[in-house]
């Protein structure tokens, strides 16, 4: 059975050299002068040729100079290139993996925070409140504003400060406030924040949160106003009832003391959310369902009901961006008939609630719901989708025609670097048939499928070429003198020079007919899999 693969997908370098990541310096620089008299580009005088030439020494090169240098090559071990590229082999000589490691962790330590001071998490939203009965009755026709805005500044690993603000203004009347948390990582599963509030009710307090098992968090807070003295006591507990399903129990002591108790599940299709909450002087219910009819559009149905509310809203939405999403709702309550409408982009929320009529007429409540609807809906089928469907044939096209291109670019690479192999190739072809030696007569690289397929075949449809490679000329080049072929196990096959993948994310199969002192063989190994022949085990 092939191993895991090593770094680089399956150690690139020791492929295209082939090499045993146990290899010796000696069988390094043994196996780059047998490509360098392959590839040196003064070989050839063909313009097309020496460029061919130019491009593989090059990398045989890199390969080498990386493989030879006992540092460089420690790294590429332990992380592949992204060890190599970070900047470690620059640093002092490392002769252990140990130290290695800890040096590559400081420095990738010290990208994390040079990031983390770079990048602030904002988030805000702004609420336009519209009434059309106050137009109607000679007054302005907005009702009220609000907005609040939150940055996310990381300062260090284990350190956060949030800045926060809000404005909101009802006809002439307004209030804000103003807040700073200061969080710290206590560890993995803990942190502790420091709250600090000023404005119209300006508090100072301090909030833990852990982890207390794989399931199950637990937060504690304590609030104190700075107006009159007041405390708040605040515990929350949540717990992982199923897979799908979480469910919380919040407990606040204070001047407005409250329990509550909630449930959420949540799966591919549908979000399911309710709560219950009691307080000294008030009760209420609240429930909400999403059910995502693909991962564009979805439609939300939600209700409340207590001692200050009682509305029922139904709406849906759909994202139009890769960061932004557009929603509509229709809500009916003891404050009237509303249309609310929401973009969320990214961070930002604008929400612009639009208060239809304060009298509960049937006629009206069944027209501001159906007319809307009904232009949605048409709208969505005959321009929306549409278009929609059009931009993702598009992109699905577009994927597909540059994967095929790069497929073909890779495909031509390959030959052109066999087209070098080949002189030497057949005159080691020509030795073996002389010894009655080891000669490969038939080699394909490529999708697992189409090569079971084109084993019992004499001659390759297009549709098994697609996914297919001819490997004979490289295989018959790597067979030694002694008349054996050894491919490396751990290592990826299609990083010996001369090959190249014909199907990318699929499972690989290498077959390979050969001769051995007239008798024939076959014989089929997996992509990271070891192979060794001439062997009778592989005899038909």
């Amino acid at each position: 059975m092939a191993s895991t693969p090593g770094p680089e997908d399956g150690r690139e370098l020791y492929a295209l050299l082939h090499l045993s990541p146990d290899s010796s310096d000696e069988e390094i620089r043994r196996a780059y002068r047998q490509y360098a008299q392959i590839y040196h580009p003064d070989k050839y005088q063909d313009p097309q040729m020496k460029e061919v030439a130019t491009e593989n020494f090059q990398r045989i090169r890199d390969a080498y100079e990386i493989l030879s240098d006992e540092n460089k090559r420690q790294i590429y071990d332990i992380y592949g290139m992204e060890g190599l590229n970070s900047g470690l082999e620059l640093g002092p000589k490392l002769t252990k993996p140990e130290e290695i490691r800890e040096q590559l962790e400081r420095l990738r330590r010290r990208k994390e925070e040079e990031k983390l001071l770079v990048h602030a998490r904002p988030n805000g939203s702004i609420i336009a409140n519209f009434s059309v009965p106050q137009y109607l009755d000679g007054d302005g026709i907005m009702k009220g504003m609000g907005m609040s805005s939150e940055v996310e500044l990381p300062v260090s690993k284990q350190n956060t400060v949030i800045f926060g603000g809000n404005l909101v203004v009802n006809g002439s009347a307004g209030t804000g406030a103003a807040s700073t948390v200061l969080r710290h990582q206590l560890s993995s599963v803990s942190h502790i924040d420091f709250m600090a509030t000023a404005g119209l009710r300006s508090v100072i307090g301090m909030r833990t949160f852990r982890q207390i098992s794989p399931h199950s968090t637990a937060t504690s807070g304590l609030a104190v106003s700075l107006r009159d003295g007041s405390i708040n006591l605040s515990n929350a507990w949540t717990r992982q009832l199923s897979e799908n399903a979480v469910g919380n129990i919040q407990l606040v002591l204070g001047d407005e003391s409250s329990i509550s108790v909630g449930w959420q599940k949540k799966d591919e299709k549908r979000t399911a959310t309710g709560e219950i909450k009691f307080g000294t002087n008030f009760f209420g219910a609240s429930a909400y369902y999403i059910h995502r009819f693909s991962s564009k559009s979805h439609a939300r149905v939600a209700g409340r009901v207590g001692s200050t509310a009682l509305d029922f809203e139904i709406g849906g939405g759909r994202r139009i961006s890769e960061f932004s999403t557009v929603r509509m709702m229709y809500n009916i309550g003891i404050q009237g008939v509303s249309w609310r409408f929401e973009l969320h982009r990214a961070g930002q929320k604008l929400i612009i609630p639009v208060l239809l009529s304060t009298d509960l007429n049937a006629l009206f409540v069944t027209s501001a719901f159906a007319i809307p609807s009904t232009l949605y809906f048409l709208l969505q089928t005959y321009v929306v989708k549409p278009y929609y469907l059009k931009r993702e044939r598009q992109k699905t096209l577009e994927k597909m025609e540059g994967l095929s291109t790069q497929l073909t670019e890779a495909r031509k690479a390959a030959k052109k670097a066999q087209k070098l192999l080949e002189p030497v190739s057949n005159r080691k072809k020509n030795r073996q048939l002389e010894n009655n030696g080891l000669v490969i007569t038939k080699a394909l690289y490529g999708n697992r499928r189409k090569i079971k397929e084109s084993s019992e075949l004499n001659e390759i449809n297009d549709d098994v070429a697609s996914q297919v490679f001819d490997v004979t000329i490289p295989l018959n080049f790597l067979v030694t003198e002694a008349g054996q072929l050894k491919l490396h196990e751990g290592i990826k096959k299609s990083g010996i020079m001369g090959f190249y993948d014909p199907c990318p994310g699929d499972p690989k199969l290498l077959l390979v007919e050969y001769t051995f002192h007239g008798r024939k063989y076959k014989v089929m190994v997996d992509d990271y899999e070891a192979l060794l022949i001439p062997q009778d085990i592989h005899q038909f």
